[in-house]
């Protein structure tokens, strides 16, 4: 087994692996093309995303003996186990030394070139130049770190990792998945969508906690409906049931759910991976996910269908019920921020709106009334969308009502049956 194959994913950041270690295992290849070897890589990205597991990986496909540093040690004695830890590594040469989570080294906060820990890291990188020692370090943000730390010549070869998101996700999942006992083969594409954006730690917590339904109930396996309810569980914190709400509550909590996926689907197919009528993050009931891949979200016209997405909720609600829905306050807000953008900083309405100098109380009138008017057209809007497609918001209404939520390929089924 490649070492590398234990990273799921992340094929573009295993090619540059893949290199650094072909460029330590072939050298003699590179030094006749006058190829100086990097002295450094930094793995950058959120927590659990598998920075450390790929640092093991490159360590092991280079067959080097490697030296860690951890911070498990007070300041003065953490200090020692640096230079102690490089003087092995020149010792042992050709070598490692992996500074694992580097951005905790030190307990001050911003980029301070002088921190002692940083400087003798420098120091320590600078007294290995000649003798063979590549330096991988791991930080959740690369801003934590002074610039003349993550400079060429030491750790200047940065590789960001981001939570893992379209196909990686899906790979991912199918690794979780195999795991597991399951009734019936679950659809990754689903569960990508439901979770995606998510970490790769995140992403097997959620798996794991419709384990732990199917456990609570004396399942012998795990099927699909555990599932929804894990991932409900750890991304949302969803309750673990709704019998004290009313049957009517739920009925116009589905509708306004609805009215959010019907606008998105019809805009961008496939954009919603989870519907739900469950509460979360405290008092909000209700809540519709959308799928983390960014060529949703990438122009005008994207973020428009989200403008009126945001929107979806409160137009269903007034279509079905004939009245205003006073629980909008969150999708307004973000409608009004992405709307505001449009005036403002992107320009979308007109020039006149631009603050090129300072905000004076005209310029701040025109931007509100411009983002206003705006506001009053995507709305409209909204309402033609959810008029022109009421047997699609009923039925997703009335799925959700049943079932209490919906995933991607649910939704496409309703849709598919319609259109």
């Amino acid at each position: 087994m490649n070492a590398f194959d234990k990273i799921i994913g992340y094929s573009s950041i295993k090619k540059e692996l893949e290199t650094l270690v072909d460029m330590m295992t072939n050298a003699d290849k590179y030094q006749k093309l006058g190829v100086k070897m990097p002295r450094g890589l930094l793995l950058y990205g959120d927590p659990g995303v598998g920075k450390t597991l790929m640092a093991n990986c490159l360590i092991e496909a280079s067959g080097r003996p490697c030296f860690t540093v951890r911070k498990d040690k007070a300041d003065g004695d953490f200090i020692n186990e640096i230079k102690n830890t490089f003087n092995k590594a020149k010792e042992a040469a050709p070598a490692i030394v992996f500074l694992d989570d580097m951005d905790k080294f030190s307990d001050t906060e911003g980029r301070n070139r002088n921190e002692e820990e940083y400087v003798t890291v420098q120091a320590c990188m600078d007294d290995a130049k000649d003798c063979d020692v590549f330096v991988i370090a791991t930080a959740n943000e690369d801003r934590s770190l002074p610039d003349s730390l993550v400079r060429e010549g030491r750790l200047g070869r940065k590789v960001s990792v981001g939570n893992p998101q379209g196909q990686d996700a899906v790979e991912i999942i199918r690794h979780f998945l195999a795991g597991k006992e399951f009734v019936e083969e679950v659809n990754a594409e689903d569960v990508a969508k439901m979770i995606g954006g998510s970490s790769c730690a995140v992403l097997e917590s959620c798996i794991n906690e419709a384990g732990i339904y199917a456990g609570i109930q004396g399942k012998d396996k795990i099927d699909t409906e555990d599932l929804k309810r894990g991932v409900l569980r750890i991304l949302f914190s969803a309750p673990e049931s709704l019998d004290d709400i009313p049957e009517d509550v739920i009925k116009s909590i589905a509708y306004h759910e609805a009215g959010h996926a019907v606008i998105s689907e019809i805009g961008i197919p496939g954009s919603v991976g989870l519907v739900s009528v469950y509460q979360h993050d405290g008092p909000t009931r209700g809540l519709t996910s959308y799928t983390a891949d960014d060529r949703y979200w990438d122009d005008k016209a994207n973020l428009e269908n989200r403008v009126r997405t945001l929107l979806g909720g409160k137009a269903a609600t007034e279509l079905v019920y004939g009245k205003s829905d006073i629980g909008t306050s969150s999708d307004l807000s973000r409608a009004f921020r992405i709307v505001a953008r449009f005036v403002d900083d992107y320009c979308c309405v007109s020039f006149d709106s631009y603050n090129t100098h300072e905000n004076s109380d005209a310029l701040i009138a025109r931007k509100d009334n411009r983002v206003a008017h705006e506001m009053d057209r995507y709305y409209a809007e909204a309402k033609r969308i959810i008029a022109d497609n009421r047997p699609f918001l009923d039925a997703v209404a009335n799925a959700l009502v049943e079932k209490k939520i919906l995933v991607s390929s649910e939704i496409q089924e309703i849709k598919k049956a319609l259109y």
